[in-house]
C-alpha cells in the first residue's frame, strides 16, 4: 500500500510539473520567450524525467510483488523443490506431478511436506568470511529473482484497433475512393454527363506465430532459485510480442502482416538524411485531411531516439515544441505531446537515417490487428524430451495485421536520399 501510495504522489507531482510548463509555454508568446523561459523550462523537463524514472522503478517493483504473490512466493516456496537430498526421485507421485505440470499440479498433501523440508540458511557461528574458519559451509546466495534485460516494445497495440475473429479465414474489407468525384452544372435540357464510381478490396490475413522451442534439463528446473518454469512461459509470449509488434510496423506484406510504416504513403520528405525540422513536422501534420486530423485517435508516433531528437526542435518563436502531458483529476494517465497531438513510444519504428521514415502522423485507429486465437503455450514431457531428461515448451499464436485505410488516414516523414 505504502508503495502504491508513493506511485499517486510522484504522478501527481509529475502532472504539477508538467502543468507549469504548459502554462509557461501559453504565456510567454513570441518575443516574451528569452533566456529565464528556457532555463525554467530545461529544469523542469529536468525534474519531470527524474520524478517518471522514479515512478518505473516502483512500477517495476510492484510488478515484481505481484508476480511473487501470484506465484506464491511468499515463503520462497517456489524457489526449490528438493532441498533434501534424496527426498524425492523419478519414481516418487509428486515428482512426476511437478515435473508434468509444475508446483499447481501437485497436491495439497505434497505442498505441505515441501514447506515442512524448507529450512532457515545455515551459518557458521565462527566466521562466515574466513574460509577455515567455517566460511567454507556457507551457501553462496543469490537474490531470487532473475534480473532480466527489459527492451520496450508494442507500442503499436495501444494505437490501432484490435478485433478477434473466430477463424483465420481471409478477411476481407471493401473500400472506395471517391474524394476525386463531384457533381456538375447542366443547363436546361442539357443531357447530364455519366460517372461512375469504384470500388477496391482490402484483405486481412493472418498467419500462424511461433515462439520457437526451449527445452529444458530436469537438473535445472530441480535446482533453479527462482521459478524457471514460469520464466520460460513469460519468454515465450515475450517472443511473440517482438515479432508480431515488428511485423505490424514494418511486416513487407509477403507471408507476413502488412506493416502501417509500409502501407502508410509518405507525407513529408525531409530535406535532411538525418535531421528534421520544425517546418517538417508541420508540412507532415497538414499532409493529413482535416478530417482524419479531427479523430480522437489521431497523434504522433515515434521511438525513444526521434523523440529526443524531437524535444530539441523549437517553433518559430523558439519555445519547445514537445509538450510533457498532463491531465486534471487522472495523474499520470495523458500522454505527452507534440503540437498539441498525444504522443506515441513505438520502439520499432527506425530512427532517422538516409531513406528511413522515423515519424508517422494521423489516425492510427485506421491500423487493424487481427488476433484468431490466444497465446498457447504448450508444456511437453513426450518422450522425445522424456528420454532426453528434459521438459519442453514452445509457444503459438495467430495474429495478422493492415491499414485499413484508401484515404491518407497515416503518412509517414521519409528522410532524404544518401547524398552521392
Amino acid at each position: 500500500m505504502a508503495i502504491a501510495q508513493g506511485i499517486q504522489a510522484l504522478r501527481e507531482r509529475r502532472d504539477a510539473l508538467a502543468k507549469n510548463l504548459n502554462n509557461l509555454l501559453e504565456n510567454h508568446p513570441g518575443d516574451k520567450w528569452g533566456a529565464d523561459q528556457q532555463k525554467t523550462y530545461d529544469d523542469g523537463m529536468k525534474e519531470i524525467d527524474d520524478v517518471s524514472a522514479e515512478i518505473k522503478r516502483h512500477e517495476g517493483l510492484m510488478a515484481r510483488l505481484a508476480a511473487d504473490a501470484l506465484n506464491g512466493n511468499t515463503d520462497g516456496l517456489r524457489n526449490a523443490v528438493t532441498k533434501t537430498q534424496g527426498a524425492h526421485n523419478e519414481g516418487t507421485a509428486s515428482f512426476r506431478a511437478y515435473l508434468a505440470g509444475g508446483i499447481a499440479a501437485m497436491s495439497a498433501e505434497d505442498l505441505s511436506a515441501m514447506r515442512a523440508r524448507q529450512t532457515p540458511d545455515v551459518r557458521a557461528a565462527m566466521s562466515t568470511t574466513t574460509g577455515t574458519e567455517g566460511g567454507y559451509t556457507v551457501a553462496t546466495e543469490y537474490y531470487r529473482q532473475l534480473t532480466e534485460a527489459m527492451k520496450q516494445y508494442g507500442g503499436i497495440r495501444d494505437l490501432a484497433t484490435t478485433i478477434r475473429t473466430g477463424t483465420g479465414a481471409q478477411m476481407n474489407f471493401p473500400a472506395a475512393d471517391a474524394t476525386a468525384e463531384e457533381g456538375q452544372i447542366v443547363g436546361q435540357n442539357v443531357k447530364t454527363d455519366a460517372l461512375d464510381t469504384g470500388f477496391e478490396n482490402i484483405t486481412l490475413d493472418v498467419y500462424k506465430y511461433s515462439s520457437k522451442s526451449i527445452a529444458i534439463p530436469f537438473e535445472l528446473i530441480q535446482d533453479s532459485m527462482f521459478d524457471i518454469d514460469a520464466y520460460i512461459q513469460a519468454l515465450l509470449a515475450m517472443r511473440v510480442g517482438r515479432i508480431t509488434s515488428r511485423h505490424f510496423m514494418t511486416g513487407t506484406g509477403n507471408a507476413q502482416p502488412m506493416g502501417l510504416m509500409v502501407a502508410a504513403a509518405v507525407g513529408k520528405t525531409a530535406a535532411s538524411a538525418t535531421d528534421y525540422t520544425y517546418d517538417d513536422l508541420v508540412d507532415l501534420e497538414h499532409s493529413v485531411d482535416p478530417i482524419y486530423r479531427a479523430r480522437p485517435k489521431t497523434g504522433w508516433a515515434m521511438n525513444d531516439d526521434s523523440l529526443r531528437a524531437v524535444r530539441k526542435i523549437k517553433d518559430e518563436q523558439g519555445r519547445p515544441i514537445f509538450v510533457p502531458g498532463y491531465e486534471q483529476g487522472n495523474p499520470g494517465g495523458a500522454p505527452d505531446r507534440l503540437l498539441n497531438r498525444p504522443l506515441t513510444i513505438v520502439q520499432e519504428m527506425d530512427s532517422a537515417a538516409a531513406g528511413k521514415k522515423p515519424l508517422a502522423f494521423g489516425d492510427f485507429s485506421s491500423y487493424f490487428i487481427r488476433e484468431v486465437m490466444d497465446l498457447t503455450i504448450f508444456r511437453m514431457v513426450d518422450s522425445a524430451y522424456t528420454l532426453n531428461g528434459q521438459v519442453g515448451f514452445v509457444g503459438f499464436n495467430r495474429q495478422g495485421g493492415n491499414l485499413i485505410d484508401v484515404g491518407g488516414a497515416v503518412k509517414t516523414l521519409q528522410m532524404a536520399a544518401a547524398a552521392g
